[in-house]
């Protein structure tokens, strides 16, 4: 019985592996304290957070020179300024005055060549060099070479901004991507695309929401109008099961299967009218020449089936990048407490390019409200269900392989004494 094969799906529809085995990894239960426990979650702010390369956003969030961005990393007690500099250069600093330690700038974005910390007028460049000091002559031998902003180790992959919070990070951000950067270098994340940005705080662990996003099989459960319908086959793949899955180092993803028998609801008439899904999936749009780049690459929907609809990839810890060919959304899963969470999905959508097209789109927005409402509502009642300690375990089963190898190489970095002995 030990030996029987799991994940195993219809071949017409499916894989025929066991996705946690080809990954190497324990097909037993999974301790559940990374979700409930104080001391795991203070770990977790000092040798994940603080040691991992953490994705920021794209390059596309500062088109221009001295264009600034603000993003607060509430883990790390960290508000960290994003900047392209008078030579083009990317750069994250601390947001944090030499003075007094105000927050340099207050705002979530911008353009100045010039930042002035409203608390004594103290003014940096955009490159973060101190050029403005009231009363100068008033300070005793002040340098202000010495006095710019605190530099934060900043990296780029594929227009993505990344960052480390270590001083002099142990690991660079080429051998952290490993074997996902190559895999994923040259996917087409296209331009110019409509931008839809759905965020809220609730009362959870950060990775309940991300495991939500891990796996198709609550999608009978939860989702049993919304997605349940392009998700799943009554016969051949009732329980949505992967057409893929991998793992690349610390990170990981898999193809969701879109039942290409999917019919629009002859009362759906919104839906009837918007949409011509010809792509492989409800989150399909019309076949465009970005549509077809994407799905050209290799590591997009790597079995090529027919029947994909979406790829979901995590980059450890906290971001996933997931691809279909409505475009491609990002996840930010941000811890604020040990129960705390503030979770972030920015869609990007391709331009309108008619009438049709941008009702199609608006239905797609809507669409994914609803279905993202009904995964994060349930995650506070996970959370209650986890803190009454009627369970020290959960029990995981194959489509479910990117939680235990996210649980797996958590434990990993929580445990080591440094991220280079976490990255081995």
């Amino acid at each position: 019985m030990n030996d029987m094969v799991i994940g195993v799906t219809t071949p017409k529809y499916g894989a025929t592996e066991s996705f946690t085995r080809k990954a190497g990894l324990d097909t037993g239960p999974v301790p559940i304290d990374s979700y409930v426990s104080p001391e795991f979650f203070e770990l977790e702010r000092q040798r994940v957070f603080g040691r991992a390369w953490l994705c920021m956003g794209r390059v596309d969030q500062l088109p221009e020179i001295h264009s600034y961005f603000v993003k607060e990393v509430a883990v790390c007690k960290a508000s960290v300024l994003v900047t392209r500099n008078q030579n083009d250069k990317i750069q994250a600093f601390h947001n944090v005055c030499a003075h007094r330690g105000n927050l340099v700038v207050p705002t979530a974005c911008g353009k100045s060549q010039r930042l002035r910390c409203d608390y004594h007028g103290w003014t940096y460049q955009s490159s973060g060099e101190l050029i403005g000091v009231p009363d100068q002559q008033n300070f005793f031998d002040l340098d202000k070479k010495q006095c710019g902003l605190t530099p934060i180790a900043t990296g780029l992959w594929e227009g993505w901004i990344f960052i480390n919070l270590q001083s002099k990070p142990e690991v660079s951000l080429e051998e952290f991507l490993g074997p996902y950067g190559k895999a994923f270098a040259g996917v087409p994340f296209g331009k110019d695309h409509e931008i839809l940005i759905i965020e809220a705080k609730f009362n959870a662990n950060w990775k309940l929401i991300m495991d939500a996003f891990a796996e198709a099989y609550h999608v009978q459960a939860i989702h049993p109008n919304t997605l349940a319908p392009g998700f799943s086959h009554p016969q051949d793949n009732k329980y949505a099961r992967p057409l893929s899955g991998d793992t690349f180092g610390l990170h990981s993803s898999w193809s969701a299967f879109g039942n290409p028998e999917y019919v629009t609801p002859p009362q759906s008439h919104v839906e009837r009218l918007a949409c011509k899904v010809d792509t492989g999936g409800l989150l399909g749009s019309d076949v465009n020449e970005e549509v077809l780049k994407l799905r050209a690459h290799p590591a997009v929907n790597p079995t090529k089936a027919p029947w994909w609809s979406a790829d979901v990839t995590s980059i450890f810890p906290n971001f996933n990048i997931d691809f279909s060919t409505g475009g491609y959304w990002t996840h930010e899963f941000w811890p604020l407490a040990r129960d705390r969470t503030h979770w972030i999905l920015r869609i990007c959508i391709p331009k309108a390019s008619s009438v049709r097209h941008r009702l199609q789109l608006e239905h797609y927005a809507a669409r994914w409200c609803e279905v993202v409402l009904e995964d994060v509502t349930n995650c506070e009642r996970i959370q209650r269900g986890l803190e009454s300690g009627a369970r020290k375990e959960m029990i995981l089963q194959d489509g479910e392989f990117m939680i235990r190898h996210h649980q797996a190489t958590l434990r990993k970095w929580v445990g080591a004494e440094s991220a280079a002995d976490a990255m081995k």
